[in-house]
């Protein structure tokens, strides 16, 4: 026993020594998310609690009802209802619309025969992802104006109406998904390019053999090739079902589509950080993670019965 432990010991003692430059790396993003992530979560308790500037969250008194008065105040609150309501709404356009963009536009760029045109083709495309939400706003607000919008005065120089996309309700939920789209395709095109390298090309020149055609492979070849990446992204997006961005909403909203773009992320910053209602908020975010944490794991155990690995 003692010879077996003490050469187990030796090579864990030589494998540190070899490999320590790689767990003083890991210990960065570690340290990280322990200090940004881990222990902020202890002020989760202020959604049970009755917020005081002056306490600490451990000596605050607990909110009535078995500390859950504020979820109970978050559901009587037509403005929450109705943000739950957008949210969901706009996650699940983007969703429909917005998670196949990336795959087709994948597979486009997989078909082109020219190399150079690919990558100019590619470059485009996700060179929006880096312009922040206030420039995209700045911009659909100048494109999209109803009177002095470039899209605007085309439509009526050609005999049509304007059309009303940052000021209508319906018209500017369309809008919000395709700017998007827009934004974001080409980032996420990035990850299933990389999935399609790694598909034999093998395969492919034996359905060229057999007389298979481009549909046909992009049919029975790629597209499941590309299935355990699109499962894995989907999984992560099913489990963001609830979450909302800020900048986004906030950037392109407007006094006249308030019915159908204030999110709870625009709800949180109105009544948390304008109205002080910290309590209030922080039972709002927590049911948020919370519903969110149930999907993500819906949709990978849903997943798994379709006999792919999910995410864990």
């Amino acid at each position: 026993m003692k010879p077996t432990f003490f050469l187990k010991r030796r090579s864990t003692i030589n494998y540190l020594r070899k490999y320590w430059s790689l767990y003083l790396m890991l210990s960065i993003p570690i340290a990280y998310f322990i200090v940004f992530r881990y222990i902020p979560m202890t002020y989760i308790q202020i959604a049970f609690k009755r917020y005081s500037i002056v306490q600490s969250p451990w000596e605050m008194p607990w909110a009535g009802n078995n500390g859950f008065e504020y979820f109970i105040k978050a559901f009587q609150n037509l403005d929450f209802l109705y943000a739950l309501k957008n949210t969901l709404l706009l996650n699940f356009l983007d969703l429909l619309i917005g998670f196949p963009a990336p795959i087709i536009l994948a597979l486009l760029l997989n078909e082109l025969a020219f190399p150079r045109f690919k990558r100019f083709t590619q470059s485009v495309a996700y060179m929006p992802h880096f312009l922040s939400w206030i420039i995209i706003a700045g911009l659909a607000k100048q494109l999209l104006a109803p009177t002095t919008g470039l899209i605007n005065v085309a439509l009526n120089r050609l005999g049509l109406g304007p059309i009303p996309f940052l000021n209508d309700p319906t018209h500017w939920v369309f809008t919000y998904v395709f700017l998007g789209i827009w934004r974001n395709v080409g980032w996420n095109t990035i990850i299933y390019l990389a999935a399609l390298t790694n598909i034999n090309p093998e395969l492919y020149e034996a359905s060229a053999i057999d007389g298979a055609n481009r549909w046909q492979n992009i049919w029975y070849i790629t597209l499941p090739g590309l299935r355990p990446t699109i499962f894995t992204l989907l999984i992560l997006s099913l489990g963001n079902i609830l979450s909302s961005e800020f900048d986004r909403p906030f950037a392109l909203s407007n006094p006249l589509v308030n019915s159908v773009s204030n999110v709870i992320s625009i709800f949180v910053y109105r009544y948390g950080i304008r109205g002080l209602q910290f309590s209030l908020t922080t039972a709002v975010g927590l049911f948020q993670s919370v519903v969110c944490v149930i999907f993500l794991v819906a949709a990978n155990a849903l997943a798994k019965k379709f006999g792919e690995r999910g995410i864990w």
